[in-house]
């Protein structure tokens, strides 16, 4: 039988544009408010509603969007907006191409995302490459930074830790917790920021996402069955 490597990935802010698709729900939202400005206030509200929860991700949408709201001193007629607008969010434009590679090469991919089934499935169908396998809150019970999520993923798969790596753009929500678990993970740090957490490797984007994990990991092994 073989051996599967196995990619994970987080979703929003790794595969998909989550920054561009919310920034411009804002616009629409408030035009004469300034969007990066809201995106700021955005990071900070959202870990905060999704600590120690469980409550669906559009849930957590709705409430951080009020808490945006609130803080800024902007009416919110539509709390429902971010989830509506979440299928659309578009995919970075290497993204399709970089999951497709992997799959040439024979990773196994699965995505671990902080939403529910149905956006994700959403998302995925954006990319346009198929997945193997997906973890989302309603599976997990849990957020990440929570462990629940790889929890998930390595009781429906069996995977080999030392066939694993994580990749993902937050530290908060992806590097730093896989890391702590003892799982290689490799970072997309996508606006050059600086952290001194450790990882298995550091990437711009995902073009060269390939060549690092067959670096990390290596070829595919076969095992034959006695």
């Amino acid at each position: 039988m073989t051996t599967a490597r196995w990619a994970t990935f987080d979703c929003y802010g790794t595969l998909i544009d989550w920054e561009t698709g919310i920034a411009d729900t804002f616009r629409r939202l408030w035009p004469d408010a300034d969007a990066a400005a809201l995106l700021r206030r955005y990071h900070e509200a959202e870990p905060k509603v999704q600590h120690a929860s469980s409550a669906p991700y559009r849930t957590v949408l709705a409430d951080a969007l009020r808490a945006v709201a609130e803080r800024a001193g902007l009416a919110l007629d539509d709390p429902g907006a971010l989830s509506a607008a979440l299928p659309d969010w578009p995919p970075f434009p290497e993204t399709a191409e970089a999951l497709a590679e992997l799959r040439r090469r024979g990773w196994s991919i699965a995505v671990l995302s902080n939403t529910d089934p149905e956006l994700l499935d959403a998302s995925i169908r954006r990319i346009g490459v198929d997945v193997d396998e997906r973890v989302t809150v309603r599976d997990a019970g849990s957020y990440k930074p929570a462990p629940g999520h790889w929890e998930r993923f390595f009781d429906l798969t069996a995977a080999d830790r030392s066939r694993h790596v994580h990749i993902g753009a937050s530290v908060y929500h992806d590097i730093e917790p896989a890391t702590a678990l003892g799982l290689r993970a490799v970072w997309i740090n996508r606006n050059g920021d600086v952290s001194d957490v450790a990882r298995a490797a550091e990437l711009p984007n995902l073009v060269a996402l390939a060549d690092v994990l067959d670096d990390l990991v290596g070829g595919m092994q076969r095992c034959d069955s006695k």
